[in-house]
This record gives C-alpha cells, sequence and structure tokens, in this order.
C-alpha cells in the first residue's frame, strides 16, 4: 500500500514536470498571424508571396480592421492581449502607434537586414521595430479651381492662411497619417506655438473624416486643395480627375516634406516566434517595396536598393523632412485631447 502511495506521488510529480515542460513550449511555427493595417488589396498579395517563398511551409494569418480607425483598432486589440500574445507580426501603415506599442515594451527587438544607409528615422532605437515603402504628405489642388501654378498653395503652414478660409481641407487629426503629421508638428513647432497653428487650421480648413475624404472633396472641386497622402492622391490623379500634386515645403529655409513609413514590428513573446522572424524579414527588403511602388499606392521606397520610381514622385528629388518619431509618439498621450477638443467638428459633403 505504502509502495502504491508513492507511485501515485511520482506519477503526480512527472505528470506535473511534464506539463510544466510542454506547457513552455512555442507553438509549431507552420503559421504566422498577422496584424496589417495596410489595405488587405496591398497586403493580401504579399504575405501570399511569402507563403510560397517559404515553400509553402508558413501560412500567415491576417487580421485587418475596419477603414476609418484601423489602426488605432489594432493596437488596442494588440495592448489588450499583452498577457497573451496572439499577434506575432504587427505591419503597420503608419508609425506613431507603433512606437506607442514600442514604449509600452510590447515588441520584440530584430536584426533588421537593412543596412547603413537606412535613414535614423525610419529605424527603432532599440531595433523594435523598421520603416520602409513610405507615403509623403502632399498638397492635392483642383487645377480648374486654380488653374494658374503661381498661384498654388506650396507648403504645409497654408492651411492656417485667411487667404484659403474655407477653400483648403484636412483630415480629423485623430487617426492614422494626419495624426502621425499632427504630433510631428507638435515637437518640431513646439507645443505653444503648435496648439496656435492647430487652432487656426481648425478655424481655417474644412475638417473630413479622412486623407481619402479630402483628396475626393479637391478632386470634385469642393475645396480648392487639401493635405493628404500621396496614396490617395494618385488614385485621384490616374482616373483623370483635375489634380495637381505637390510636394510641400521644399523651399529654402523650409522643412521639407513628410514621409510616413509602413512599419513592421514583431511582438514580445510571439506565439510564432521564428516564422515572425522570417516574415519581417521578408517584408523588409527592397523587392517587397518595389512591388509596393508598382501597385496603384506608388509607394515610395526607403532602401537605395529598390528598383521601381513610384510614379507618384516629381521629376525633380523631393527634400524629405528630419524627423524623430518617438519623440513625436510621446507627445501624443497629451496631445491626443487638446486635438479632439480643437477638431470636434466635422464637415460632411
Amino acid at each position: 500500500m505504502r509502495f502504491l502511495k508513492q507511485h501515485k506521488l511520482t506519477l503526480g510529480l512527472l505528470t506535473l514536470t511534464l506539463l510544466g515542460v510542454y506547457g513552455c513550449v512555442p507553438k509549431p511555427d507552420g503559421e504566422v498571424v498577422v496584424y496589417s493595417a495596410l489595405d488587405r488589396e496591398f497586403a493580401a498579395p504579399i504575405l501570399s508571396a511569402f507563403h510560397r517563398a517559404s515553400d509553402n511551409q508558413i501560412t500567415p494569418i491576417p487580421k485587418y480592421d475596419v477603414e476609418s480607425t484601423k489602426t488605432i483598432g489594432l493596437v488596442n486589440r494588440i495592448i489588450a492581449e499583452a498577457d497573451a500574445p496572439v499577434c506575432d507580426v504587427f505591419w503597420n501603415n503608419e508609425i506613431l502607434h507603433t512606437v506607442r506599442l514600442q514604449k509600452k515594451g510590447l515588441l520584440q527587438a530584430h536584426d533588421w537586414p537593412v543596412g547603413n544607409s537606412w535613414p535614423p528615422s525610419m529605424q527603432a532605437s532599440d531595433n523594435t521595430w523598421c520603416g520602409f515603402a513610405a507615403r509623403g504628405r502632399v498638397l492635392l489642388v483642383n487645377t480648374k479651381l486654380l488653374p494658374d501654378e503661381q498661384e498654388w498653395p506650396r507648403t504645409v503652414a497654408e492651411l492656417a492662411d485667411p487667404r484659403w478660409r474655407d477653400k483648403c481641407a484636412i483630415a480629423r487629426p485623430l487617426f492614422g497619417t494626419t495624426a502621425t503629421h499632427a504630433a510631428v508638428l507638435d515637437v518640431s513647432m513646439g507645443e505653444q506655438a503648435a496648439e496656435e497653428f492647430f487652432r487656426k487650421v481648425a478655424d481655417n480648413a474644412t475638417v473630413l473624416s479622412g486623407n481619402k475624404q479630402v483628396a475626393l472633396a479637391v478632386a470634385s472641386g469642393q475645396v480648392a486643395w487639401g493635405l493628404t497622402d500621396t496614396d490617395d492622391a494618385i488614385i485621384e490623379k490616374d482616373d483623370e480627375m483635375p489634380v495637381a500634386i505637390v510636394f510641400p515645403d521644399q523651399a529654402p529655409g523650409q522643412p521639407g516634406c513628410l514621409r510616413i513609413p509602413n512599419t513592421v514590428a514583431i511582438l514580445k513573446n510571439a506565439p510564432h516566434a521564428e516564422a515572425a522572424k522570417r516574415l519581417a524579414d521578408y517584408l523588409m527588403n527592397a523587392q517587397t517595396e518595389d512591388r509596393l511602388a508598382m501597385g496603384i499606392s506608388s509607394q515610395i521606397p526607403v532602401s537605395k536598393e529598390a528598383t521601381v520610381r513610384p510614379h507618384v514622385l516629381p521629376e525633380t528629388p523631393v527634400r524629405w523632412m528630419d524627423v524623430d518619431f518617438e519623440a513625436a509618439a510621446d507627445r501624443w498621450e497629451q496631445l491626443a485631447p487638446k486635438l479632439e477638443q480643437i477638431f470636434s467638428g466635422e464637415t460632411e459633403f
């Protein structure tokens, strides 16, 4: 009887030990869960190509979200799942909220396969994310309403110019690239000057729900010009609408055009860590940038090894704004409620 009790105790301890050991074993890496804020039509073909490149051994399982709040929705989901991550790789179509995840300690450092020529602003200081395939923040002009090129706006600052009152448009700066742009301006201009500028813009410009809505309003002649992204602007131009794209702030003494990259990050304690690394390396290469540059969104490569020049770019070189995205993200928590109050109204055409 004593032997039987000891035998049961030994079996129990062995079972607990095995459960402890096997409970710590990572899930098989035959799949990789991707939360993608990049539109399905652009991300899905590249994820399918990765599946083929892995000899069909790794299957990407993407999760997309709704258009208007897709980035913040996915970020909130990652934060909610922090104690038990579901996502392996976060593919963001902007950067501000990727840096927020970095600041919360939810991302894993990775040895990104980029060279020394990669811009510092496109790499995390702790190697937890990397940027690629950017969009420019541009002015889209209706050429019927403004036929004289000499009269076109040339700077983002003109959104606050009374000359353009009710004739220009901006997306409400609480989501996506417009939020990132606002945070960058808050850092570059200084808190007080930036708040004054935002108040003037809210009073002067037509505030719409998103960058696409800005591009559509310009193309249809409801406003003379607006601030939007290159991907939304080029679609209207390719559809032969009466529009022209202006890369702003190119004159001496002006800050240059802001470019906002896609970002890739691996989640800390990702369930499929090895597959996540392989996908991250696959995304962060010149061939992926070439594919995105060739697409209708005409995204702008960061790699000097990229061979495709997106047709959204002008003939003359663009001078890009020097940006510290991590500093901009540090300001977001304080800036967001202020912007919510300033841009509380929103126009519907």
